[in-house]
């Protein structure tokens, strides 16, 4: 019987003695704590790597500039390497990673990410905006919908918002399908977008009606130098033939053309158009945020060249005046500063030679999430209701 005190001071003798035995056995030390990145009273961001063998390690992002002359790391003792960047000028998520002696790597020390259409970034968080933080309202739900596209014959991905509430009721939802550019992904508007804390700000100031937001793969392969990925108009025809029944089959969707919208930048501001004028009766609400008619006097490359161009193609809809009836607003913005400025401009122009009520915004900077998000708050805060919502004071 006094076998078992005897055996239990042991246990609780190894226990206590754990710690140090673990440390000191070969290999078993702890590694250096990393916290990456992190943000500084000062405005600067700090961007930390754990990697002692390292000959060199450098921070790549197209959201902080030109890192050339101060994007080099130093490393330390404990061989942790760190650079600070800044003060930065602009808020908002900053996509980024590190290149260790050639090879490009996501930052190991953040759970936060991005994904584009090849790739996966970290993401860090510059904040000063308040349109786009995470603050103490009400939040809906991202979720990843798998489907099978019988266009593509395989499995999809889209992500899919639903406003807060949605899961507790039963009441349907005008929706609002939101497209990305070339390279990124159906992830994309939800990370470095902020597609749904914008969203969710919204809802809870008054600025937007409660919505569905569909953010679908607008690439159907993985994009390489010969841009085999765009094949815009297999997901054109994926669009319509397998995104939009899935999302009313699944979702509590309001149906009717005054509840539907569609909005894309770049690539996917193409896609909107192409989708918006095949099927002009099921949208009231379009946008396009830094694009346009891609080829706008060009022959279709699949038709050679005696081909018709897409002004030729849509002709039918584009004379119909009983479409551009129920058509509540067709919004175009750009920067000024952007390669695609002039595509847009002509493409409001060979609108509104068709008689189409086209309202174009033409803003500071250039082809950027910087503008995307902003251009995504104010297209929103004019979907659904009878009188757009002042979305300048809360900026």
């Amino acid at each position: 019987m006094k076998s078992i005190p005897i055996a239990l001071s042991f246990i609780t003798i190894g226990l206590l003695l754990y710690p140090n035995l673990a440390q000191a056995q070969p290999g078993r030390q702890r590694s250096p704590r990393v916290v990456s990145p992190e943000v500084l009273e000062d405005g600067k961001i700090a961007f930390r790597i754990l990697a002692p063998e390292a000959k060199s390690v450098r921070l790549v992002s197209s959201d902080l500039g030109n890192l050339s002359e101060n994007g080099a790391l130093t490393k330390n003792e404990e061989g942790i390497w760190e650079v600070e960047i800044g003060p930065v000028k602009t808020p908002g998520p900053i996509r980024y990673r590190f290149n260790i002696d050639g090879v490009t790597v996501a930052d190991p020390a953040n759970r936060e990410t991005s994904e584009s259409n090849t790739t996966v970034f970290s993401l860090a968080y510059a904040p000063g905006l308040e349109f786009m933080e995470l603050r103490d309202v009400p939040h809906g739900q991202v979720a990843e919908v798998t489907y099978h596209s019988k266009t593509l014959d395989r499995f999809r991905r889209m992500h899919v918002y639903t406003p807060p509430g949605y899961e507790k009721g039963n009441e349907s939802y005008p929706v609002f399908y939101l497209l990305h550019g070339a390279s990124d992904s159906d992830d994309s508007w939800s990370t470095v977008g902020r597609a749904n804390l914008i969203i969710d700000n919204m809802i809870a100031a008054g600025e937007a009606k409660p919505m569905i937001v569909v953010m679908p793969d607008g690439h159907v392969g993985r994009m390489d130098r010969q841009q085999r990925g765009l094949q815009m108009q297999d997901f054109v025809k994926e669009f319509a033939d397998d995104i939009v029944p899935t999302i009313e089959k699944t979702f509590r969707v309001k149906e009717g053309r005054a509840n539907h919208a569609i909005a894309g930048l770049s690539m996917g501001g193409a896609q909107t158009l192409d989708i918006a004028l095949n099927d002009l009766d099921d949208y009231a609400y379009v946008g396009v945020y830094s694009s346009g008619i891609f080829g706008l006097r060009q022959r279709s490359a699949d038709q050679q060249n005696n081909g018709p161009t897409w002004e030729e193609q849509h002709i039918e809809v584009l004379k119909n005046p009983d479409l551009k009836d129920g058509l509540k607003l067709f919004w175009f913005s750009t920067g000024k500063d952007d390669f695609l400025v002039d595509v847009s401009r002509a493409s409001v122009d060979l609108l509104k030679k068709h008689d189409f009520d086209v309202v174009y915004e033409e803003t500071d900077g250039g082809h950027t999430w910087i503008n995307w998000r902003n251009y995504l708050r104010k297209f929103a805060a004019q979907l659904f209701q009878d009188e757009p919502a002042n979305t300048e004071a809360s900026e």
